[in-house]
């Protein structure tokens, strides 16, 4: 199996991918701030790495992530702020493929937000700037040699997996269980033929095994 590095291990999504990515055989290198957040990946079996993505440069994830087979990103600021939201949904990516790029590293998941995200429910302030930083960064992903694929959630809920869920190019805007969203990427993940893929996706009425499926007959 790959050794996985996660950027985002400790947020809604990545702390839910990370011990699926273990049962599912591969190791993971989880990125962290906060001691106590570094004990709770430990205890699940996480290589840990402590890193700040406001201060991180390319070059210093260059070096956290040599060895490594795949890196996710599920970071994101989540509200706090334009200059976060510049510097972690915006260059974040950006860092993960120049990281990728002198690593030889080819395959690399970025999770990104729905195109309506938000749209007629009276968005709070910055969330213009929020989704175009997030095109931007998926824009600079797309235009790499890489393997990516791009994963894009509707309105992300806090509640753990069930297992159905609606995945494609082009899907009516709903929301969508951060456990689905974990348990989906580790399925593209274990799924390396699906390559150069932007995904939308939802709570659905598909096993996520059934929705993965087609996409794997298109790659």
């Amino acid at each position: 199996m790959s050794k996985v590095f996660v950027i985002g291990a400790t947020g809604g999504v990545g702390h839910r991918l990370c011990p699926e990515l273990i049962h599912n055989g591969h190791k993971v290198k989880a990125m962290y701030r906060s001691d106590e957040q570094k004990e709770t990946l430990k205890a699940i079996g996480c290589e840990t790495v402590k890193a700040d993505l406001m201060e991180m440069t390319a070059e210093q994830l260059t070096d956290m992530t040599k060895g490594c087979d795949i890196i996710v990103f599920s970071a994101g600021a989540a509200g706090s702020g334009l200059p976060r939201t510049s510097e972690i949904d915006g260059q974040g990516p950006v860092k993960m493929v120049e990281a990728a790029e002198r690593n030889g590293i080819r395959r690399i998941y970025l999770v990104s937000a729905f195109p309506e995200a938000g749209r007629g429910n009276d968005p709070k302030p910055g969330f213009e700037h929020y989704m175009k930083v997030k095109k931007q960064a998926d824009t600079y992903v797309t235009a790499s040699d890489l393997d990516w694929v791009i994963l894009r959630p509707g309105t992300l809920l806090h509640e753990d997996a069930d297992g159905k869920i609606a995945l494609g190019w082009s899907l009516n805007y709903g929301s969508v269980k951060r456990g689905n969203v974990a348990n989906t990427l580790a399925k593209l993940i274990d799924s390396p033929q699906i390559k150069k893929q932007i995904l939308e996706l939802t709570d659905g009425k598909s096993t996520i095994a059934d929705a993965v499926s087609p996409f794997l007959k298109d790659s």
